[in-house]
C-alpha cells in the first residue's frame, strides 16, 4: 500500500475534485503552512470551533451527546483551555477515491505546543469536511489559529479497490458538512 506522492494528490484535487478548496504549493509566510507538500497535504482549521465545558456538569456519552457539554464559538483565533478539548472541522471538503486510505496527523508547531490532532482514518469513498479533535494536554491555554495549517492528511492507495466502501455502507458521516458531533 504506497503512500501517494504531490503529482499524485494534485492530479486527483484538480480533476476529480478531491480536495475543495485545492491549495497546490506551500503557503507559510506569516501562517502556520497549509497547502501541497512532498507526501501529503496540510490542511487549514476553519473558524468554526465547540470547546468543551463543565458549566453543566454534562457527561460525555457517544451514545447520547449532550449539547450542553460545549460552547460554540466563530473566531479566528480559539483559546482552548488547560487539559481541556475542543472540535473543530477543516476548510477543505474531501472526497476520497474508491481504492484510497486516508490517515490524519497533527502538525508539528502544535505538538510542539502540546497540540493533539485526532481525526480517524478517511475510508474509501468517504466525502465531507473532515471533523477535527483537538486536545490541549498542557496546564495553560493554547491558541489555534483558524484558516492556517493544522495536520497533515497522507494518501495510501490500495493494490486493489476495496469490496464495499463507506459509501457502499451508507456510512453516518458521510457527507458532513461543519463541525459534526457523534452520531449513533
Amino acid at each position: 500500500m504506497p503512500i501517494m506522492p504531490d503529482t499524485w494528490i494534485r492530479d486527483m484535487a484538480t480533476t476529480k475534485g478531491m480536495i475543495e478548496p485545492f491549495t497546490e504549493a506551500q503557503k507559510r509566510e506569516g501562517v502556520i503552512s497549509y497547502g501541497l507538500s512532498s507526501y501529503g497535504y496540510d490542511a487549514r482549521v476553519a473558524d468554526e470551533f465547540k470547546i468543551f465545558t463543565n458549566v453543566d456538569n454534562a457527561v460525555v456519552d457517544p451514545k447520547r451527546f449532550d449539547e450542553t457539554s460545549f460552547v460554540d464559538r466563530k473566531t479566528d483565533v480559539c483559546v482552548i483551555p488547560p487539559n481541556s478539548f475542543a472540535l473543530a472541522r477543516t476548510v477543505e471538503y474531501f472526497r476520497i477515491p474508491r481504492d484510497v486510505l486516508v490517515v490524519c496527523l497533527g502538525k508539528s508547531t502544535y505538538a510542539r505546543c502540546g497540540l493533539i490532532v485526532n481525526v480517524t482514518p478517511l475510508e474509501p469513498e468517504w466525502e465531507g469536511h473532515v471533523t477535527l479533535e483537538i486536545s490541549n494536554t498542557t496546564p495553560l491555554p493554547a491558541k489555534v489559529y483558524a484558516n492556517e495549517g493544522l495536520c497533515q492528511f497522507l494518501f495510501f492507495q490500495g493494490a486493489t479497490p476495496c469490496e464495499v466502501s463507506y459509501a457502499d455502507r451508507a456510512g453516518k458521516y458521510m457527507g458532513q458538512k461543519g463541525v459534526t458531533l457523534p452520531r449513533l
